[in-house]
């Protein structure tokens, strides 16, 4: 759920896998009875979607059980395309995802109604009293439902607005956290257009985020976009954390995994392209502030 209409990319694009290759899928790094064992500081490993194609996949995931959930508000236009494209590739034919979950956060149009239709299990973000206005918790609250409510170790998140997803993007996010168990969070990473401009979009990403961590938390400047809604993590670090309310809380989740666990813990893949509507400027100065409260906040330094 971020600003513009998406197309940046991650330079150099790395090359095929191959032995002694950093882009290679391998198993690195080691895991405890708990989960995985990090902590190192390091460089943020980068990865294409096409190294990790379905079949790779599914040879990897053993007993790992994958949960896709989407968080959405008013999204009945696109959420619909959105689910579908996860469940007829990867649920009905491969079966790499077994939950798929749309977390509907208040919506007042049929955004619930079209998940359901395209094979989503919808769950409210939270409770409300039946004829009353549907109550709305925000993006960070919605996260924090989808994982309430699902069950599996390796949990993939999605937004609902995107107009041109395909299997991919959950593929892409899924193959670093099974073939690196030193891995435990995935950020996804594409290009993004604006009004012609084609690295104009991600106007909070590049105005605010990015920005702020570049001159406070240096080694994640490499992130190429921290507040992609395309991430994937394991449950085991998630539910050790306490995630931020509303719009803050994707730089909220970079930046507690980092102090965590180490910044060579977290990877990004290449999506190609992600496409979704522009947003104003009065939806996004709002967002523009909880993101970089988000930040401040786990700087140490005084908010008012």
């Amino acid at each position: 759920m971020d600003d513009g209409r998406t197309l940046v990319k991650v330079h150099p694009r790395p090359p095929a896998a191959g032995a002694g290759s950093r882009w290679a899928i391998a198993a690195a790094g080691t895991s405890g009875e708990d989960g995985p064992v990090t902590g190192a500081e390091g460089e943020i490993s980068t990865f294409d979607h096409r190294e990790f194609p379905v079949e790779r996949l599914a040879d990897l995931k053993g007993d790992h059980r994958v949960a896709v959930c989407i968080p959405a508000r008013d999204e009945e236009r696109t959420v619909g395309r959105v689910v579908a494209a996860v469940r007829s590739e990867l649920v009905e034919r491969t079966g790499l995802v077994d939950e798929l979950v749309v977390i509907d956060d208040g919506s007042l149009d049929a955004t619930a109604a079209m998940a359901a239709r395209a094979g989503a299990c919808v769950v409210p973000s939270a409770e409300s009293t039946p004829g009353a206005r549907p109550v709305a918790v925000g993006k960070g609250g919605a996260m924090r439902r989808g994982i309430e409510a699902t069950t599996g170790d390796l949990v993939v998140f999605l937004d609902a607005d995107v107009e041109n997803l395909r299997a991919h993007f959950v593929t892409g996010l899924l193959g670093p956290l099974l073939a690196r168990p030193d891995i435990v969070l995935v950020k996804g990473c594409y290009a993004r257009a604006y009004r012609g401009d084609p690295a104009g979009g991600g106007r909070v990403t590049e105005l605010v985020a990015r920005p702020a961590i570049s001159l406070l938390f240096p080694s994640l400047a490499a992130v190429s976009q921290p507040l992609a809604g395309e991430t994937a993590l394991r449950r085991c670090v998630v539910e050790e954390l306490e995630l931020a309310e509303g719009y803050g809380v994707e730089m909220g989740l970079l930046l507690d995994v980092a102090e965590r666990h180490g910044s060579g813990a977290i990877a990004q893949v290449d999506l190609g392209v992600r496409v979704h509507r522009n947003r104003p400027l009065a939806e996004l100065a709002p967002q523009a502030r909880e993101v970089l409260s988000a930040a401040l906040g786990r700087s140490r330094i005084p908010v008012t």
